[in-house]
């Protein structure tokens, strides 16, 4: 019986360690939002996902997620383009290659292909979550190991409406689900923004952290006014108040605003972050999978970090359920300070796995099973998706 357990066992693994990347499907998935969610480049009514499932020739699949912001308002790949780049360039790259080296495989893709780290991400995650499920793992393990199962992770109000968000935010406080807020300011005029955040603050700031968000949209002069007086009325951290590229302006803000300066657009890649580290920043980065290339690749940028006596915080580019929770993997192996916003399905109006994540507390679990630990609902898979709704 044990020699032919062992020999079972045998077989197993060499079956597991032999499959190939047989098929790339994906999709693009439209989900209404709960309510506007203003940001100062676009106003969200709908989140476009970009969902990606790969099957190996031993039958396991696993599920990845790419999603952006406003279409290309935020930055340069579509939901359209990120399809387009899986479909056609990133997976005859794929197909047929081992499925269970995933340092290869990335190599592969990086080697032949530039940027597009959103559609790159969703192919990393879906071969960890595969690689997960064969060897009866979470991602987590695969990434070095989890310190936290359950990560801090604030909510953002961005209604558009100074007195909505100050209600949104004493529903959630009231609710015990969150106990730190970030506000998207910088579409309206400096004195505006400021009277808004001020409002918000004197109203939550007393049982919860405010923080802002400016995505870009001041210039070096209005920024040094405006973290000047954001951190004078009690906001916590300061994100991404100029563009990526005036870095010096970052770099200065960093050194001179007493509240943290959040880099967020800055830093993609490892390599953005040692060009930062190395001209002074000393605010904190906020990690991405989706900026980065995936789960595992944000951990370079990470561990730069990590060397430079830098911050890091968990950030998001609004995914659903499958996105969340592959970055949360991430999240876990690593000291957030800062914690996560990683609320993106609470955006939602509706989900396309089986079981939601679970939010309390202001805090979100970190599923346990093999794989990233969720499962496509495939009835609301067809529903949302783009080419079955038309």
């Amino acid at each position: 019986m044990d020699d032919d357990r062992k020999s079972y066992d045998t077989h197993s693994q060499e079956e597991m360690m032999s499959a190939t990347v047989e098929e790339i499907e994906s999709w693009l998935v439209d989900v209404p939002t709960i309510r506007p969610h203003k940001l100062s480049m676009t106003t969200m009514g709908c989140q476009s996902l970009v969902i990606v499932r790969i099957t190996r020739s031993d039958g396991i699949q696993g599920l990845g997620e790419a999603t952006t912001i406003g279409g290309l308002s935020y930055g340069v790949e579509s939901p359209e383009a990120i399809q387009s780049a899986i479909s056609h360039y990133l997976t005859p790259l794929l197909k047929g290659q081992p499925a269970d080296n995933l340092n290869v495989l990335t190599a592969r893709m990086n080697a032949a292909v530039k940027g597009n780290t959103f559609a790159k991400s969703a192919l990393e995650t879906a071969l960890l979550d595969a690689q997960g499920k064969a060897l009866g793992l979470p991602v987590s393990a695969l990434l070095g190991g989890a310190l936290n199962t359950a990560l801090p992770v604030l909510w953002t109000l961005a209604s558009g409406n100074t007195a909505n968000d100050i209600a949104e935010g004493q529903r959630l406080l009231e609710e015990g689900r969150h106990q730190a807020f970030k506000l998207k300011i910088g579409a309206n005029a400096l004195d505006d923004d400021l009277g808004h955040t001020r409002a918000i603050v004197e109203a939550l700031g007393d049982r919860a952290s405010i923080r802002v968000d400016v995505n870009q949209a001041w210039d070096a002069t209005v920024a040094a006014k405006g973290c000047r007086e954001l951190a004078a009325m009690g906001v916590d951290l300061i994100e991404q108040p100029v563009s990526a590229q005036d870095s010096a302006a970052l770099v200065r803000l960093s050194q001179q605003t007493d509240a943290a300066i959040l880099a967020d657009e800055s830093v993609a890649s490892h390599f953005d972050g040692y060009r930062l580290a190395q001209q002074g920043f000393s605010g904190a980065w906020a990690l991405k999978i989706a900026k980065a290339g995936g789960p595992a690749s944000v951990l370079k940028l990470a561990h730069v970090a990590q060397a430079a006596g830098i911050s890091l915080y968990g950030g998001t580019m609004l995914e659903g359920t499958i996105g969340t929770v592959a970055s949360l993997h991430a999240w876990s192996t690593l000291s957030l300070p800062w914690g996560t916003e990683m609320f993106g399905p609470l955006l939602l109006k509706d989900d396309i796995v089986c079981v939601p994540l679970s939010f309390a507390n202001g805090h979100v679990a970190l599923p346990q099973t093999p794989g990233l630990g969720v499962e496509l609902d495939e009835d609301k898979l067809r529903f949302y998706a783009r080419a079955q709704r038309e």
